[in-house]
């Protein structure tokens, strides 16, 4: 872990935004953040979740410059983004939804050409984008048009173009949208290696599994405003529970009976799934299967098994969102709702 002593790499405090709906912005008001806090540590991987709409695209744009908040501060390793925003943007690299490159050109003049916006001269935009290409292991297709490239080549391609500044910051925004798992996973690999060379990350996904897996921490939003910050494991075991489920050795056994002596070992009533199996919400982990077996065979109850099922990021995701609908969405979605693409009106 980072050493969170030192300045952080990125800091939101009291964020708000709001649009107006309707044409000519004369409809009612959308409140997209509300009074939003953020810290991210230099060295870590800060990833925000939640739904369609929930306000991860415009905390991006708010980060990256392109949009400005009505309230609040956004200070990029201790660089005041508003007041001083041709500053932040030299911190900062960014790699959107889709690969933001020219299909008609090659993948290392791609990363050039980037570079020369950057303000690079043509020699050391060469230099850089070599130097690049090589990191990100593209070499073999480097001199290729980036139009022959694969998901996975156009998503590294992109996350070059975002690094090759050198920013302290790096957002990346739905980064391995539309991959299959072992692109998606091949790309995890390489955002690791690049925090454990010491950049920083602000991951918005809604694949929870990729928060799982890269994150030191995680922020869920949802309708602007923050529902929870912390550990995958800290959200894990404070916002969802563990679910117990015994099976009993016989049909016969007293449903009264069973579901008293299960509710003394769970939390509320248990459930009755079928005739042998029952399940009940817990806090102790695996030590309730054995007070379960233990507290059924003190009644004459026989236990033929009893396993703990943990929470998951998924159960956490559903819980703070208020959704019932399916946590991840397709690969064809955007995050980008109505009351956000207000943003570019």
């Amino acid at each position: 872990m980072a050493d969170t002593t030192e300045t952080p790499a990125l800091e939101l405090r009291g964020i708000s935004k709001t649009f107006r709906s309707g044409l000519f912005g004369r409809g009612r008001k959308v409140h997209a953040l509300t009074d939003l806090d953020l810290t991210v540590p230099s060295g870590t991987i800060h990833a925000l979740l939640g739904p369609n709409g929930a306000g991860k695209t415009t905390t991006v744009r708010a980060v990256a410059t392109l949009m400005r908040p009505d309230e609040g501060s956004v200070l990029v390793d201790g660089v005041d983004a508003l007041a001083e925003p041709d500053t932040a943007r030299e911190m900062i690299g960014v790699s959107g939804q889709y690969a933001a490159v020219d299909g008609t050109l090659t993948g290392f003049e791609n990363l050039r050409l980037v570079a020369q916006l950057y303000g690079h001269r043509r020699k050391e935009a060469s230099e850089r984008a070599r130097a690049m290409i090589a990191d990100l292991t593209l070499s073999d297709a480097a001199d290729r048009p980036m139009r022959t490239y694969s998901g996975g080549m156009r998503r590294r391609l992109d996350l070059a173009g975002a690094l090759i500044n050198e920013p302290t910051l790096v957002i990346l925004d739905e980064p391995t949208t539309g991959l299959d798992p072992r692109g998606r996973r091949q790309m995890w690999e390489v955002i690791s290696e690049q925090v454990a060379a010491g950049t920083t990350v602000l991951l918005t996904t809604q694949y929870l599994e990729e928060a799982d897996a890269l994150a030191d921490e995680i922020t869920v939003i949802d309708h602007g405003t923050i529902r929870a910050q912390g550990t995958a494991a800290e959200l894990k075991s404070t916002t969802a529970q563990s679910i117990l489920t015994v099976e009993l050795e016989h049909r016969a056994a007293d449903s009264t009976l069973v579901a008293t002596t299960l509710a003394e070992i769970g939390l509320g009533m248990p459930q009755q799934l079928d005739d042998v199996r029952w399940s009940v919400a817990v806090t102790e982990g695996s030590r309730s299967a054995v007070d379960a077996v233990k507290a059924c065979e003190h009644v004459g109850i026989d236990v033929l098994d009893a396993t703990v099922a943990s929470p998951t990021l998924d159960d956490v995701f559903l819980q703070l969102t208020e959704r019932t609908g399916t946590p991840r969405a397709s690969a064809s979605d955007n995050d980008e709702t109505a009351t956000e693409r207000l943003e570019r009106v």
